[in-house]
């Protein structure tokens, strides 16, 4: 991918300026896989598995559209079908939505019927004038009339019209009528349940407002990764009230109802079965009232002690601020990401449907039709290719993460901001397509690892629902739940090695020790930008979803006719916070590489001559505040080596 080598030798601290390949085994391994993933696709198209699922194949193994080979045991197989390349089921209503498949005999004909068939005499002069049958093969179309099985291997009368599905060649009934039997229930309680029907009329009849309050609630989004900067200090603010009154109030609402409590069973004003219960209840409420004490003690003073490191989360959201000014498409970042998901995802489906139909063709006793299955080592090819739909995954979001660390360390550590590159995203991704894809591919491949058995719990705990007795239902859900943790903490340390990884161009494990040992020297800061930010964040979501809804009243407000609001509204809100939260997540990582960024470079740096801080003047103005409270020490590192960043002093 550009190099042949990874270095890992000593250097001098340049960050951005001297780039090397980064774990090339992982980058093989990956390949490999990747290539794996691509034969597995290769492997049903070259034995005819995804010619049959586009062209479609009958009941007896027949390809249609195709002159096909005989099957051993199947006498109506083997036959010439390149004039009938339609697929025709005999009982299209016959569904199983278990397996999700037809439960019909399947034929191959040259023509969909454009009209409906009504007696048996209609399909024999459709099959006469059109030269395909309509009845199983063995059947002359001269004998449908009389035959004694054509109950069983004539289509369902009446016969519906039909038309051709695009590409896939089905002939599928126009009238969806035929399916009645599955949405007549759905039907008959929307008809039957005024409410339900009156809300449905009501999205309908303000689709438009719709879709204007979820642009309106994009636009707000992008505002809000702006703005934050500047009311940050008044949300921590408020956050800060809200929690002192809260535990404050909570204390001693409950050394009230113990006082209270106490009083009156002093006084015996209660039965003696009411004075049992009584000094119960004064026993647990003074249990509740000194935790609670102990509680709010403890938070009081953390708080306290935390309020310095708090101004640097309100510093960090400054400077994001200022990097979505200079580098707003990171804001669009999400949207390539999804759409790089979704392209992924479809070819998995159609891969994964290819190998639905891939295999030795084996006639089922039961039903009297070919079915395809896969023996022997093929069988396990589709568990391969599940693995590979989380890894591709996870790695596309890695890469997501990558571009993000690589393009806010170009900011932060070019003193002259007007020097930056004119497409510094597009350089970030230059960068990692060029040396760091192996480090993306061993993260990801971690979070793989911890992924698959959770999901294999979460299926199992799923199938043995109501059969498992509690003690393992609580053990399932115990497993689940740590191995969910260790996926979280896994995910946020990858972050943090990549970013580690776009300063100094690292490998994986010694940017995940490094960036491991800084945040663990700035433990109480990280709690602070986690807890404080994050909560920041959300308040910045429920904003964004508030101002949408409270739009949303007004605008229909003004459309009388209908009277239901729940269903307009809760889509709106719905998106509104789904698109909240992208922007924001975006946000949010970029907070957490700044952190990264300014730990390292206040560690080995001091702003003396030569070691000048690369920090924006918001971080700098926190420093220069922390130094006049004696609560910062300058690191004592030499500042010239980034390969050993977690040596040196330690950031108060």
């Amino acid at each position: 991918m550009g190099c042949c080598t990874s270095t890992e030798g000593k250097r001098d601290w340049k960050p951005l300026e001297e780039r090397s390949c980064t774990d090339i085994p992982w980058l093989i391994l990956f390949t490999v896989f990747c290539v794996g993933m691509a034969c597995i696709c290769g492997y049903p198209i070259a034995t005819g598995a995804a010619s049959r699922l586009v062209s479609g194949y009958d009941s007896y193994g027949n390809t249609c559209g195709h002159n096909n080979t005989k099957i051993d045991g199947v006498p109506l197989s083997g036959q010439d079908m390149s004039e009938n390349k339609f697929v025709f089921f005999l009982d299209p209503c016959n569904l199983d939505l278990i397996n999700r498949k037809i439960k019909s005999i399947a034929l191959c004909v040259s023509k969909c019927p454009a009209s409906e068939l009504k007696t048996y005499d209609d399909l024999k002069k459709f099959a006469l004038n059109n030269g395909t049958q309509l009845c199983s093969y063995d059947i002359s179309p001269t004998r449908y009339t009389g035959h004694s099985e054509r109950f069983t291997k004539c289509p369902k009368l009446p016969v519906s019209k039909s038309k051709a599905l695009p590409v896939f060649d089905r002939c599928i009934p126009v009238d969806i009528g035929c399916y009645a039997e599955f949405i007549q229930s759905f039907i008959t309680f929307v008809s039957d349940n005024n409410v339900l029907r009156r809300v449905v009329s009501g999205v309908m009849a303000s689709k438009e407002i719709i879709m204007g309050l979820c642009i309106l609630a994009l636009v707000l989004s992008l505002i809000m990764m702006i703005i934050i900067r500047y009311i940050s200090k008044v949300l921590v603010w408020i956050l800060t009230i809200l929690v002192i009154i809260g535990s404050i109030g909570g204390t001693g609402v409950l050394w009230w109802l113990y006082a209270d409590h106490r009083i009156a069973l002093d006084n015996n004003t209660t039965s003696a079965l009411g004075n049992e219960v009584a000094s119960d209840n004064v026993k647990a409420l003074l249990v509740y009232a000194i935790g609670a004490t102990i509680f709010t003690v403890i938070l009081l003073l953390v708080m306290f002690f935390m309020r310095k490191r708090v101004a640097l989360t309100i510093s960090l959201f400054h400077v994001a601020g200022k990097v979505f000014i200079h580098l707003p498409l990171l804001a669009l970042q999400p949207f390539w990401t999804f759409l790089c998901l979704m392209l992924f995802w479809v070819y998995w489906i159609a891969v994964l449907l290819f190998l639905g139909t891939t295999g030795t063709p084996i006639k089922n006793n039961s039903t009297g039709v070919v079915e395809y299955q896969m023996e022997g080592p093929f069988q396990y090819l589709v568990w391969y290719h599940a693995v590979g739909l989380i890894w591709i995954s996870e790695f596309i979001l890695a890469f997501q993460q990558m571009t993000i660390a690589g393009a806010v360390v170009t900011y932060y550590f070019t003193r002259n901001k007007s020097q930056m590159p004119v497409t510094p995203i597009l350089s970030s991704m230059a960068r990692t397509f060029r040396y760091h894809l192996g480090t993306l591919a061993k993260g990801s491949f971690i979070i793989t690892l911890v992924k698959i058995p959770r999901l294999i719990l979460t299926y199992i705990h799923s199938q043995l629902k109501g059969k498992e007795n509690a003690c393992a239902r609580c053990m399932l859900k115990a497993c689940v739940c740590c191995l969910w943790c260790l996926e979280k903490c896994l995910a946020y340390l990858n972050q943090n090695a990549y970013t580690a990884t776009a300063i100094n161009s690292t490998s994986f494990c010694t940017s995940a020790r490094e960036a491991f040992m800084i945040l663990v020297e700035n433990a109480l800061r990280v709690a602070a930008i986690n807890t404080v930010g994050d909560f920041v964040l959300f308040l910045g979501k429920v904003l964004i979803v508030s101002c949408t809804a409270f739009a949303g009243v007004l605008a229909l407000n003004y459309q009388r006719d209908y009277a239901v609001w729940v269903l307009p509204l809760l889509i709106v809100c719905v998106f509104a916070f789904l698109v909240a939260h992208c922007f924001l997540s975006v946000f949010e990582n970029v907070v957490d590489v700044l952190f990264l960024c300014f730990a390292v470079d206040s560690k080995y740096n001091d702003g003396s001559p030569g070691r000048e801080y690369y920090m924006d003047k918001s971080l700098m103005e926190f420093v220069e505040n922390s130094k006049k409270m004696g609560r910062y020490k300058a690191g004592d590192g030499d500042g010239r080596e980034m390969k050993s960043m977690t040596r040196g002093g330690t950031l108060a």
